[in-house]
């Protein structure tokens, strides 16, 4: 996740100071991942010095300082948003590397991991489900995609275990 871009998106909103990105961010990502207000300063700093934002006042005081979006930090965050999200090499994912030593190693049970996980994913799956059908259409939209997001990638996930499983069924087989 890009914490950078997220800060520059809502900077190109309005300016404003490091405790509104942290509540903005959270906002827009329907509290799904919290935000450090340290990290949002620390990330302004190096916003700042490489000339993507610029504080609207002298004040020494980082917590104090409405930051602004600068012309160089508005060509950036339109590239980034004309830039596709690659999942090429795909990031680290504890499940599959889990499966895949479980797998290799043959000293854990697999079938009582790809159990377990299913449960886990699937009670997820209905409480997602069970949001989305309390949510407001018209006033969380944020909150919806996050919910749908979460849903299909529970989806994904089960089916995968369904194929890990029929892997290991067609190689007993053999």
């Amino acid at each position: 996740m890009s914490i950078k871009h997220s800060l520059l998106a809502l900077l190109a909103e309005q300016p404003t100071h490091g405790y509104g990105l942290k509540a903005g961010f959270e906002q827009h990502t329907a509290t799904t991942w919290p935000l450090n207000v340290g990290q949002v300063y620390t990330t302004l700093r190096r916003l700042e010095r490489d000339g993507l934002v610029a504080p609207e006042s002298d004040t020494e005081d980082t917590a104090q300082k409405t930051w602004t979006l600068t012309d160089r930090g508005a060509r950036c965050l339109e590239e980034w948003f004309a830039q596709p999200v690659s999942n090429d090499p795909p990031e680290r994912d504890e499940l599959s590397i889990k499966v895949l030593l479980a797998a290799g190693a043959g000293r854990a049970d697999l079938h009582a991991i790809l159990d377990a996980q299913r449960a886990v994913t699937m009670a997820g799956l209905q409480a997602h489900t069970r949001l989305k059908a309390k949510a407001d259409p018209e006033g969380d939209l944020a909150w919806l995609l996050m919910l749908d997001a979460l849903v299909v990638k529970a989806e994904a996930e089960l089916r995968w275990l369904d194929l890990v499983e029929l892997r290991l069924a067609e190689r007993k087989a053999r």
